[in-house]
């Protein structure tokens, strides 16, 4: 059974940082796109980033493009968000997600984490 567990959520002031993380032991990580997703309470969720499987290409949402990043570890499964100059507006729990095929700023990803919170206080 695939898990993926996603850490590093937190309540930071306006202008912190936060690095996310998602760990999916049981993927064969390098075939897969992966993504960060977030659903703000009352709201839809939403695409935030996402990497192809060799990390060689990435998307942003433009609300998060040039303060947020993604990056890949195939070798340890694992993948990071970035967040820097966090905003109120980016408060949301946190999903990260993994699928085979289709774009990468789809949100019909074949594997979904439980989510972690991410609060920034104004």
């Amino acid at each position: 059974q695939v898990q993926l567990v996603e850490s590093g959520g937190g309540l930071v002031p306006a202008g912190g940082s936060l690095r996310l993380s998602c760990a999916a032991p049981g993927l064969t990580f390098r075939m897969y796109h992966l993504g960060w997703f977030r659903q703000a309470p009352g709201k839809e969720r939403e695409f935030v980033a996402a990497v192809m499987r060799s990390g060689d290409s990435t998307a942003y949402a433009d609300s998060v493009k040039g303060r947020f990043t993604i990056s890949r570890d195939n070798a340890k499964n694992t993948v990071s968000l970035q967040m820097n100059s966090l905003k109120p507006e980016d408060t949301a729990a946190y999903y990260c997600a993994a699928r085979r095929f289709g774009p990468m700023r789809g949100n019909d990803y074949d594997y979904w984490g439980q989510g972690t919170q991410v609060t920034v206080s104004s």
